[in-house]
């Protein structure tokens, strides 16, 4: 009785968990931009104008505010202001450094043909003799290279299960183990603690069990 007890809650389990973590991301993205309208002043807020709230409509004006961004951004006019825009921005210290960074972080993110995440590499780190998944974002600056003495790459080692955050390592070429894993496939792998494997991977109880 007990064991078909455990095994019901176990597919129980199996089946909500998935859509209750699918909602609840769902739910923040929706949350995060329908307070988008809170920049507003006070008095021009649709609760304040209309009487009544609109569930959503933060997330519509969003939407709307990126497409009709992106339309201007694409022709030659709206160009030319995105670029003395930015001009401006270029000519204050602080604001000028974050700025270039995060734009460049969201060009090889978001641009077709990006670089985020070449390729899935394996790495000893922490410490040698145990390895990490990492993710090469790139090679590094000639500068670093003489005072390596060697090359080197960029990897992005992720935490799990959030692979937003990590560590970025700079480590010699020589020390890195490319996989022949696509970078789904190795994002599956950290988020899901190593549970979610590849495709042809032997079942884990049989490496334990192995001589």
């Amino acid at each position: 009785m007990s064991t078909h007890f455990r095994r019901y809650l176990l597919a129980g389990l199996l089946v909500w968990i998935p859509i209750m973590v699918t909602l609840l991301v769902v739910r923040f993205v929706i949350q995060l931009l329908d307070s988008s309208l809170s920049l507003l002043p006070v008095r021009y807020q649709p609760e304040n104008l209309l009487g009544w709230h609109f569930p959503g409509l933060g997330v519509i004006v969003s939407l709307l505010v990126l497409l009709i961004t992106g339309l201007i951004a694409s022709n030659v006019i709206g160009h030319r202001l995105v670029t003395l825009g930015e001009s401006i921005v270029h000519r204050i210290p602080l604001i000028r450094a974050i700025y270039t960074s995060v734009k460049q972080v969201m060009n090889t993110l978001f641009t077709p043909g990006g670089q985020a995440f070449r390729k899935v590499m394996l790495v000893e780190y922490p410490r040698a003799g145990i390895w990490s998944i990492a993710f090469q974002t790139g090679a590094v600056p000639d500068a670093m290279t003489k005072a390596i003495g060697e090359e080197s790459l960029t990897l992005f080692v992720p935490t799990t299960p959030n692979p937003t955050s990590g560590f970025l390592l700079v480590v010699p070429r020589n020390q890195v183990t490319e996989l022949d894993l696509s970078i789904d496939d190795a994002l599956k792998m950290v988020i899901s603690l190593g549970v979610v494997q590849p495709p042809n991977t032997p079942d884990a109880t049989t490496i334990i069990k192995a001589p």
